[in-house]
């Protein structure tokens, strides 16, 4: 399933590395992850129950091709 939040929420949301880039939905491999991706670092951070988890602690690591 895809990631449904508020296009507001996701305009202001942004990854809690030092570049704070905006955040995507999914994956470059995975549209329809329950994952936000960084823009800039390619981290990707989970969205559990509908709630995005923005702790670096928690990402996965980037991949290529974000």
């Amino acid at each position: 399933m895809a990631v449904q939040l508020d296009p507001q929420l996701m305009e202001i949301l942004a990854c809690p590395s030092d570049d704070h880039a905006p955040l995507r939905a999914g994956t470059a491999a995975d549209p329809d992850a329950d994952v936000l991706t960084c823009t800039a670092c390619g981290r990707g951070f989970p969205v559990v129950d509908g709630i995005p988890v923005l702790l670096l602690d928690e990402a996965t690591a980037p991949t290529t091709g974000h």
